[in-house]
Protein backbone atom coordinates (compact mmCIF):
# COMPACT_ATOMS: atom_id res chain seq x y z
CA UNK A 1 0.00 0.00 0.00
CA UNK A 2 1.44 3.55 -1.00
CA UNK A 3 2.37 5.24 2.35
CA UNK A 4 0.71 8.20 3.56
CA UNK A 5 1.49 10.39 6.84
CA UNK A 6 -0.64 8.72 9.51
CA UNK A 7 -1.04 12.47 11.18
CA UNK A 8 -3.49 13.32 8.17
CA UNK A 9 -7.03 12.47 8.02
CA UNK A 10 -7.23 9.71 5.47
CA UNK A 11 -9.87 11.01 2.90
CA UNK A 12 -9.54 7.44 0.19
CA UNK A 13 -8.52 4.55 1.91
CA UNK A 14 -8.77 1.36 -1.07
CA UNK A 15 -7.36 -2.04 -0.07
CA UNK A 16 -7.78 -5.00 -2.46
CA UNK A 17 -9.58 -3.65 -5.05
CA UNK A 18 -10.70 -5.37 -8.02
CA UNK A 19 -12.55 -4.39 -11.43
CA UNK A 20 -13.54 -6.63 -14.52
CA UNK A 21 -15.89 -6.04 -17.18
CA UNK A 22 -17.56 -8.80 -19.03
CA UNK A 23 -17.41 -8.41 -22.70
CA UNK A 24 -20.01 -11.20 -24.31
CA UNK A 25 -18.23 -14.15 -22.44
CA UNK A 26 -15.00 -12.49 -21.77
CA UNK A 27 -14.18 -10.94 -18.75
CA UNK A 28 -12.15 -8.59 -19.12
CA UNK A 29 -9.86 -7.39 -15.93
CA UNK A 30 -9.10 -3.72 -15.49
CA UNK A 31 -7.86 -2.97 -11.79
CA UNK A 32 -5.89 -5.72 -10.38
CA UNK A 33 -5.38 -6.13 -6.43
CA UNK A 34 -5.26 -2.22 -5.97
CA UNK A 35 -4.23 -0.53 -2.80
CA UNK A 36 -4.15 3.01 -1.91
CA UNK A 37 -4.70 5.74 0.52
CA UNK A 38 -4.85 9.24 0.02
CA UNK A 39 -4.85 11.82 2.59
CA UNK A 40 -6.45 15.00 3.37
CA UNK A 41 -5.55 17.97 1.18
CA UNK A 42 -3.32 15.90 -1.03
CA UNK A 43 -3.33 16.59 -4.82
CA UNK A 44 -2.53 13.44 -6.62
CA UNK A 45 -2.22 12.72 -10.23
CA UNK A 46 -3.31 9.50 -12.10
CA UNK A 47 -0.91 8.88 -15.04
CA UNK A 48 -0.61 5.83 -17.44
CA UNK A 49 -1.05 4.29 -20.98
CA UNK A 50 -4.69 4.45 -22.39
CA UNK A 51 -6.74 1.52 -21.15
CA UNK A 52 -4.55 1.09 -18.17
CA UNK A 53 -7.83 1.67 -15.33
CA UNK A 54 -7.15 5.30 -14.46
CA UNK A 55 -10.71 6.60 -15.13
CA UNK A 56 -11.89 3.13 -13.77
CA UNK A 57 -10.16 4.05 -10.54
CA UNK A 58 -11.41 7.63 -10.60
CA UNK A 59 -14.85 6.46 -11.12
CA UNK A 60 -14.93 4.00 -8.43
CA UNK A 61 -13.44 6.19 -6.05
CA UNK A 62 -16.26 8.85 -6.84
CA UNK A 63 -18.91 6.39 -6.69
CA UNK A 64 -19.76 6.41 -10.45
CA UNK A 65 -18.58 2.75 -10.38
CA UNK A 66 -18.94 -0.33 -7.76
CA UNK A 67 -15.59 -2.67 -7.45
CA UNK A 68 -16.06 -6.52 -7.90
CA UNK A 69 -13.88 -7.23 -4.91
CA UNK A 70 -11.92 -5.03 -2.09
CA UNK A 71 -12.30 -2.31 0.37
CA UNK A 72 -13.22 1.55 -0.36
CA UNK A 73 -13.97 4.10 1.80
CA UNK A 74 -13.96 7.40 1.40
CA UNK A 75 -14.51 10.00 3.92
CA UNK A 76 -14.99 7.24 6.24
CA UNK A 77 -17.86 5.88 4.39
CA UNK A 78 -17.62 1.95 2.71
CA UNK A 79 -18.72 3.17 -0.47
CA UNK A 80 -18.19 -0.03 -2.15
CA UNK A 81 -21.30 -1.39 0.31
CA UNK A 82 -23.48 1.26 -0.82
CA UNK A 83 -26.55 0.94 -3.08
CA UNK A 84 -27.21 2.80 -6.52
CA UNK A 85 -29.84 5.43 -4.41
CA UNK A 86 -27.55 5.91 -1.55
CA UNK A 87 -24.29 6.28 -3.56
CA UNK A 88 -26.22 8.82 -5.48
CA UNK A 89 -27.07 10.84 -2.59
CA UNK A 90 -23.38 10.13 -1.20
CA UNK A 91 -22.07 11.83 -4.46
CA UNK A 92 -24.01 15.13 -4.62
CA UNK A 93 -23.17 15.44 -0.93
CA UNK A 94 -19.23 14.77 -1.09
CA UNK A 95 -17.94 14.92 -4.88
CA UNK A 96 -17.53 17.56 -7.55
CA UNK A 97 -17.11 16.56 -10.67
CA UNK A 98 -14.53 18.33 -13.17
CA UNK A 99 -14.29 16.68 -16.67
CA UNK A 100 -12.38 16.97 -19.81
CA UNK A 101 -15.51 18.62 -22.09
CA UNK A 102 -16.95 20.68 -19.06
CA UNK A 103 -20.73 19.27 -19.42
CA UNK A 104 -21.98 21.95 -18.97
CA UNK A 105 -25.82 22.47 -20.08
CA UNK A 106 -26.10 25.21 -23.14
CA UNK A 107 -29.28 26.37 -22.41
CA UNK A 108 -28.31 27.23 -19.01
CA UNK A 109 -26.07 30.64 -17.76
CA UNK A 110 -22.83 29.88 -16.45
CA UNK A 111 -24.68 30.77 -12.73
CA UNK A 112 -27.26 28.48 -13.41
CA UNK A 113 -24.86 26.09 -14.28
CA UNK A 114 -23.13 26.70 -11.04
CA UNK A 115 -26.04 26.70 -9.52
CA UNK A 116 -27.24 22.58 -10.85
CA UNK A 117 -25.53 21.18 -7.74
CA UNK A 118 -27.43 23.06 -5.61
CA UNK A 119 -30.56 21.92 -6.94
CA UNK A 120 -30.31 18.81 -4.56
CA UNK A 121 -29.51 20.76 -1.30
CA UNK A 122 -32.24 22.20 1.05
CA UNK A 123 -30.74 26.03 0.33
CA UNK A 124 -33.59 28.78 -1.11
CA UNK A 125 -33.49 29.86 -4.20
CA UNK A 126 -31.67 33.42 -2.93
CA UNK A 127 -29.00 31.43 -1.10
CA UNK A 128 -28.24 29.07 -3.94
CA UNK A 129 -27.31 32.28 -6.49
CA UNK A 130 -25.66 33.71 -3.45
CA UNK A 131 -23.76 30.16 -3.17
CA UNK A 132 -23.24 30.07 -6.91
CA UNK A 133 -22.12 33.79 -7.57
CA UNK A 134 -19.47 33.43 -4.91
CA UNK A 135 -18.40 29.87 -6.55
CA UNK A 136 -17.69 32.08 -9.80
CA UNK A 137 -16.13 34.88 -7.96
CA UNK A 138 -13.70 32.30 -6.96
CA UNK A 139 -12.62 31.32 -10.41
CA UNK A 140 -12.25 34.95 -11.55
CA UNK A 141 -15.22 34.69 -13.60
CA UNK A 142 -18.72 36.64 -11.85
CA UNK A 143 -18.35 38.81 -14.96
CA UNK A 144 -19.71 35.92 -16.99
CA UNK A 145 -22.28 34.82 -15.12
CA UNK A 146 -24.61 35.83 -17.41
CA UNK A 147 -23.07 33.81 -20.59
CA UNK A 148 -24.16 30.94 -21.89
CA UNK A 149 -21.69 28.10 -22.70
CA UNK A 150 -21.15 29.23 -26.36
CA UNK A 151 -20.49 32.65 -25.15
CA UNK A 152 -17.20 31.13 -23.39
CA UNK A 153 -13.59 30.11 -24.59
CA UNK A 154 -12.74 26.73 -23.83
CA UNK A 155 -11.02 27.60 -20.64
CA UNK A 156 -13.82 29.85 -19.24
CA UNK A 157 -15.72 26.77 -19.31
CA UNK A 158 -13.59 24.40 -17.55
CA UNK A 159 -13.71 27.34 -14.77
CA UNK A 160 -17.55 27.77 -14.76
CA UNK A 161 -17.15 23.53 -14.49
CA UNK A 162 -15.03 23.39 -11.57
CA UNK A 163 -16.83 26.24 -9.83
CA UNK A 164 -19.90 24.05 -10.66
CA UNK A 165 -17.70 21.22 -8.91
CA UNK A 166 -16.44 23.45 -5.89
CA UNK A 167 -20.27 25.04 -4.95
CA UNK A 168 -21.34 22.57 -2.57
CA UNK A 169 -17.76 22.60 -0.61
CA UNK A 170 -17.43 18.93 -1.64
CA UNK A 171 -14.99 16.29 0.56
CA UNK A 172 -13.05 15.45 -2.94
CA UNK A 173 -12.88 16.84 -6.56
CA UNK A 174 -11.86 14.55 -8.97
CA UNK A 175 -11.03 15.60 -12.55
CA UNK A 176 -10.89 13.72 -15.45
CA UNK A 177 -8.56 15.23 -18.10
CA UNK A 178 -9.14 18.48 -17.17
CA UNK A 179 -6.85 19.92 -19.46
CA UNK A 180 -7.36 17.50 -22.35
CA UNK A 181 -9.45 20.15 -25.03
CA UNK A 182 -7.80 22.87 -23.45
CA UNK A 183 -4.74 25.05 -25.22
CA UNK A 184 -1.27 25.45 -23.44
CA UNK A 185 -2.24 28.79 -21.70
CA UNK A 186 -6.16 28.05 -20.75
CA UNK A 187 -4.71 24.43 -19.39
CA UNK A 188 -1.71 26.34 -17.15
CA UNK A 189 -4.51 28.65 -15.79
CA UNK A 190 -6.83 25.83 -15.10
CA UNK A 191 -3.93 24.14 -13.39
CA UNK A 192 -3.09 27.00 -11.31
CA UNK A 193 -6.39 27.21 -9.95
CA UNK A 194 -6.79 23.73 -9.25
CA UNK A 195 -3.27 24.12 -7.28
CA UNK A 196 -4.46 27.28 -5.73
CA UNK A 197 -7.52 25.54 -4.42
CA UNK A 198 -5.58 22.89 -3.12
CA UNK A 199 -2.86 24.88 -1.40
CA UNK A 200 -5.26 27.79 -0.53
CA UNK A 201 -8.27 25.67 1.22
CA UNK A 202 -6.88 22.02 1.21
CA UNK A 203 -9.37 20.87 -1.03
CA UNK A 204 -8.30 17.18 -1.37
CA UNK A 205 -8.30 16.49 -5.87
CA UNK A 206 -7.68 13.46 -7.85
CA UNK A 207 -6.73 13.79 -11.31
CA UNK A 208 -6.06 11.61 -14.52
CA UNK A 209 -3.89 12.97 -16.72
CA UNK A 210 -1.77 12.20 -19.48
CA UNK A 211 0.17 15.11 -19.75
CA UNK A 212 3.20 15.80 -17.58
CA UNK A 213 3.04 19.46 -17.04
CA UNK A 214 -0.80 18.83 -15.33
CA UNK A 215 1.03 15.71 -13.03
CA UNK A 216 3.88 18.59 -12.41
CA UNK A 217 0.76 20.97 -10.60
CA UNK A 218 0.37 17.51 -7.89
CA UNK A 219 1.63 16.68 -4.98
CA UNK A 220 1.98 12.85 -5.74
CA UNK A 221 1.63 11.16 -9.12
CA UNK A 222 1.12 7.36 -9.50
CA UNK A 223 1.23 5.27 -12.08
CA UNK A 224 -1.34 2.85 -13.12
CA UNK A 225 -0.23 0.08 -15.94
CA UNK A 226 -2.31 -2.85 -17.03
CA UNK A 227 -4.23 -2.49 -13.72
CA UNK A 228 -1.20 -2.22 -11.68
CA UNK A 229 -0.71 0.84 -9.46
CA UNK A 230 3.00 1.99 -8.65
CA UNK A 231 4.43 5.09 -7.37
CA UNK A 232 5.93 7.79 -9.95
CA UNK A 233 8.45 9.77 -9.16
CA UNK A 234 7.22 13.12 -9.53
CA UNK A 235 10.75 14.28 -10.49
CA UNK A 236 10.51 12.65 -13.34
CA UNK A 237 8.18 15.02 -15.17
Amino acid sequence: MSQQNTEQRLVVEIRNLSKSYRRGTLEIPVLRDISLVVGEGEFLALMGPSGSGKTTLLNLIAGIDTPDSGVLRVGGAEISLMGEAQLSHWRAANVGFIFQFYNLIPVLSALENVELPLLLTSLNRPSRREHALAALEAVGLSDRMDHYPSQLSGGQQQRVAIARALVTDPLILVADEPTGDLDKRSATDVLNLLADFNGSFQKTIIMVTHDPRAAHKSKRVLYLDKGVLADSLKDEF
